[in-house]
């Protein structure tokens, strides 16, 4: 059934993976952090709400959420973010913990590779307050020729920020 799961899950991505979640959440968090997942079904208010304040419409009310704890400490969350580029996925993953985004990780990209943006661009994701809510040309500039790239990855920051701010926030 597990199998059968991540089949299904890898096949919803769409084509080629970078990097698994699990992974990318061990290289973040260190390998003897214990990592759960956990996928969450939004309700119509909790998506309404996380809707407007990400000022993203919503294709889904299901995400899939990792959350890292080592010796019963938490160490963070993983927010797993599949948003379309142009006419293909783009699968990012959001680690935050204490309310900042501490770094991203692109786990999944379907568009052509010269679209990708490099790890320097996604370095200055580090750091970020989960209640400031980013946006292409203003705090984070765009990438000349993967404009695109740009504007999914950023409004995925502000829908991780949503659902961190709506329904983990409080739980640390």
């Amino acid at each position: 059934m597990k199998l059968l799961s991540l089949f299904l899950f890898v096949l919803s991505l769409n084509g080629a993976m970078i990097i698994s979640p699990q992974e990318a959440m061990s290289y973040s968090y260190g390998k003897d952090a214990k990592v759960v997942k956990k996928n969450i079904l939004l309700s119509k208010k909790q998506a309404s709400i996380i809707q407007k304040e990400a000022k993203v419409k919503l294709k889904s009310k299901i995400f899939r959420i990792f959350k890292a704890t080592k010796e019963d400490k938490l160490l963070g969350y993983g927010i797993l973010v599949n948003k379309k580029v142009r006419s293909k996925n783009a699968v990012v993953l959001y680690f935050i913990s204490d309310g900042v985004l501490r770094g991203i990780e692109i786990v999944a990209f379907n568009e052509p590779m010269e679209y990708l943006p490099s790890k320097n661009w996604n370095s200055q994701f580090e750091g970020v307050q989960t209640d400031k809510m980013l946006r292409v040309s203003k705090e984070i500039p765009t990438i000349s020729g993967a404009t695109l790239s740009a504007r999914t990855i950023t409004d995925g920051s502000r829908l991780a920020f949503a659902l961190y701010n709506e329904l983990l926030k409080d739980k640390e």
